[in-house]
């Protein structure tokens, strides 16, 4: 046994050069029993990325657990309830596996998603074994040249990433947050980088979100780019500048309206439409009979968020309910537990989402008496 570096406590040495070593449980008396956890990272530089600046994902686990943790160079000491402090202790363990491999500082939606991992796997896998592979990759994962490895943050996004790997069209409806595009992107770039087919195909309905932006100057593409940005975002999230430029040159990316689909036949290409909720019945069939051989479909929307003028079905929902059950089509629906953007994000959704049922007497409550969010 040697010390760790934290007064109190003792490490038995890490796992794989990773941590040092935890400390023994303190164990003390009263109501709830607590405990309290040591570690004590081997690279300063990286126990920096994972504390974030100011401590800022410290605070942030934190909150979400309910623990206090003191952080003091490359030491963390975690207190609070026997479950709450083993889990900030594998959250903790998870991120610093995650920037030891990639050494890139990490955002709030890392911290949420290894908080949100740690949770599910506790289900999934005995408490031994997650602690004795803190780095095991539970999850399905995409991999692109740029970005390398990007495993799923929770169940619901697993279960997507399998979809899109055994279906040649995926369904992927829920609420803003929950990965829906950027995974599919990111997928689509795989498949390209990998050779298994020889275009991306992104679409978008060109549909406002409740307001009108008038005549926009310019050629077709300069047109359409304000709706489409997000699926830019995106690509440049998944692949070099450079390359995407090039492909848009080239043809091997296109970036189109639903519009422009009328008429074709897609082949050997992954073919992607994104905020499918504003299709309508029409539009929806046009686009999934344009599905040529060697390819694949993503069709992603939020039914919650349908700009179609009053009275218009939704192309998305139709096609969902008339297509259930045929075969070689996947269907994922993601919840507001499974928005990964922002925990902030998250709380909104549920809000709405309750609101949206009948439980929302909080927006007709006087501010002192709301609910808080949490």
């Amino acid at each position: 046994m040697k010390d760790n570096g934290v007064p109190g406590t003792e490490g038995s040495g890490g796992r794989g050069g990773a941590l040092r070593g935890r400390g023994p449980a303190a164990r003390i008396g009263g109501p709830v029993e607590t405990e309290e956890v040591a570690l004590t990272f081997d690279d300063n530089r990286l126990a920096s990325l994972v504390f974030g600046q100011y401590d800022q994902n410290v605070a942030h686990i934190e909150r979400r657990l309910g623990v206090t943790a003191t952080a003091l160079g490359n030491h963390l000491v975690l207190k609070g309830s026997v479950e709450a402090a083993e889990k900030g202790r594998k959250v903790f363990e998870r991120l610093y596996a995650r920037v030891k491999t990639n050494g890139l500082p990490l955002t709030l939606g890392d911290v949420d998603g290894a908080i949100q991992e740690t949770t599910q796997q506790g289900n999934l896998f005995p408490a031994a074994e997650v602690s004795a592979e803190p780095d095991r990759a539970v999850f399905d994962q995409i991999a692109t040249r740029k970005r390398g490895a990007v495993r799923a943050r929770n169940r619901a996004q697993d279960a997507y990433i399998k979809a899109l790997r055994s279906h040649e069209l995926v369904f992927a409806e829920g609420p803003a947050g929950t990965g829906k595009t950027w995974l599919a992107v990111g997928h689509a770039v795989s498949l390209l980088e990998q050779g298994h087919v020889e275009r991306l195909i992104l679409s978008r309905p060109a549909v406002e979100a409740g307001e009108r932006l008038g005549f926009l100057p310019g050629d077709m593409r300069d047109k359409v780019d304000p709706y489409l940005r997000p699926i830019y975002d995106a690509l440049y999230d998944f692949m070099e500048a450079r390359h995407v430029d090039r492909g848009l040159q080239t043809g091997i990316i296109e970036i189109a309206p639903l519009a422009f689909m009328r008429g074709r036949t897609l082949t050997n290409a992954v073919v992607l439409l994104d905020e499918a909720q504003n299709t309508t019945s029409m539009q929806m069939k046009m686009f999934l009979t344009r599905l040529g051989e060697n390819s694949r479909m993503i069709i992603t929307g939020d039914p919650s968020q349908i700009d179609l003028p009053p009275g218009q079905k939704s192309g998305l929902v139709e096609a969902v309910r008339v297509l259930d059950g045929v075969e070689g089509i996947g269907r994922i629906t993601f919840r507001d537990v499974d928005v990964v953007r922002h925990d902030l994000v998250r709380r909104i959704v549920t809000a709405y989402e309750a609101a949206s049922h009948g439980e929302g007497d909080a927006d007709r409550a006087p501010l002192s008496r709301r609910r808080p969010l949490s």
